[in-house]
């Protein structure tokens, strides 16, 4: 095991301590961990491509001295978790009453189990609405309001993707108007979680590639986001989460593709995933992942986070030059960046990482521009800016370097996204 890997692995056990299960062959713990929360455990998990992990944990539930509660798995949710999902598994929970829920699958189907939890529990005394809870903290203050406690999930998470498995997210999708809107609580972070990396092996190579990009992207949207005056640990800690996660995306995406029978590189990617987690779990994202909100029918969640990054990271660049070279130099260590950045400043400086990054998303045949998205059309960039003053995404433009308002949105983050669509860094205003 590499010096990177052990250092990942110290990281992510030092912050979930117990809590998390991670590695290769560590599927068949679930059991014992559920075990913790009761003996009654309602499963959702896809059964027909995923019956091999379905069954696996059921056995392992069982061994445990558990029941299947209601007989069968439930089965899953759909990509981006349509609310939908959201509602039929809630009938589940409350049909079945079990002790424990046990999320099997990626970060959709986590996230409609966190959010059909709290709707179970709270939606007789709050709202049975999901429109109700999209913000942050709503959760969190209907539970001290009303006394009630939440069922513990135990998020088993099979792809490398979103670290829903561990953070206090929650992505909801309406597929009619094709938006997602954003749960954020830390009432909803899984109890207990288990990432079996060994599981990735059956995923498609561009769903790897996606939780690659999204681990890029949740490390660089927190760690560029921190405030000047931050405290110089959670600097520190950052920057060596971010630096862990990129050393590990960077090197081993390429070589997933090669070979997607490469374990070791999809290890990688999972840990990388799960660093990704706990960097959202310590501050927030911002321009990136306010705009894949919006991009539901056109790229998977990372992707689109990934095709964003460059471009923002010129907008922000007079603000983030610590972080620029910090991240910049991981690309040109891997050959995607031939500039000395310690010699560059401001704009010059993030176009070099911005073109580092499109160059690296060009080498794991990912798109590098909105354009190059099959299904895009311009009338996207529209909706991205409607999207972007939603009350409801505030937290987004919040927590940008050089925080954006519903009234700024159109003059700075419009050329954001019009460059983004053309892929021309040219048209990105400068905010200094």
């Amino acid at each position: 095991m590499s010096e990177l890997f052990e250092k990942s692995r110290k990281l992510l056990s030092g912050w979930k301590g117990d809590k998390y299960v991670f590695g290769r062959g560590v599927l068949p713990e679930v059991g014992k961990l559920a075990a913790r929360f009761g003996k009654s455990a309602l499963v959702v998990c896809n059964t027909t491509y995923m019956k091999a992990a379905a069954d696996a944990v059921v056995k392992s539930l069982k061994d445990a001295g558990l029941t299947l509660a209601g007989g069968a798995v439930v089965p899953d949710a759909g990509p981006n978790a349509p609310r939908a999902d959201v509602y039929r598994i809630e009938s589940y929970i409350l049909h079945h009453k079990p002790d424990v829920i046990v999320a099997v699958g990626g970060g959709s189907n986590i996230d409609a189990c966190k959010a059909a939890n709290f709707l179970a529990a709270l939606g007789g005394q709050v709202s049975p609405e999901i429109d109700h809870w999209f913000g942050t903290g709503i959760v969190s203050q209907a539970l001290e309001k009303t006394g009630i406690k939440l069922l513990p999930v135990i998020a088993v998470m099979t792809a490398a993707s979103s670290g829903a498995h561990l953070t206090k997210y929650s992505n909801i999708t309406d597929p009619v108007i094709g938006q997602k809107k954003l749960i954020v609580d830390e009432g909803i972070v899984p109890p207990g979680a288990l990432f079996d990396y060994d599981l990735t092996a059956s995923q498609p190579v561009p769903l790897t590639i996606d939780g690659a990009l999204d681990a890029i992207a949740h490390c660089f949207e927190v760690f560029s986001g921190l405030p000047k005056d931050a405290p110089a640990e959670k600097y520190a800690l950052l920057a060596e989460i971010t630096e862990a996660a990129l050393e590990l995306a960077v090197e081993y995406a390429p070589r997933v593709i090669k070979n997607p029978g490469d374990m070791e590189a999809r290890q990688a990617i999972g840990m990388a995933s799960d660093l990704g987690g706990y960097a959202i779990m310590i501050g927030g994202t911002h321009g990136p992942h306010m705009t894949s909100f919006s991009l539901i029918d056109c790229a998977g969640h990372g992707t689109a986070c990934g095709i964003m990054n460059p471009y923002y990271a010129v907008f922000f660049a007079p603000a983030i030059e610590k972080q620029l070279v910090l991240a910049g130099n991981i690309f040109k260590k891997h050959g995607y960046i031939g500039e000395n950045l310690e010699n560059l400043k401001g704009r010059d400086l993030g176009i070099a990482v911005a073109n580092g990054m499109i160059a690296f998303a060009k080498a794991i045949n990912a798109p590098a521009a909105l354009s190059e998205l099959p299904n895009w059309k311009d009338t996207y960039i529209e909706k991205i800016l409607i999207a972007a003053k939603d009350p409801q995404l505030d937290m987004k433009l919040k927590n940008m370097p050089v925080p954006l308002t519903a009234a700024t949105v159109d003059e700075y983050m419009g050329p954001i996204i019009r460059s983004a669509a053309k892929g021309d860094l040219s048209m990105i205003k400068s905010f200094a």
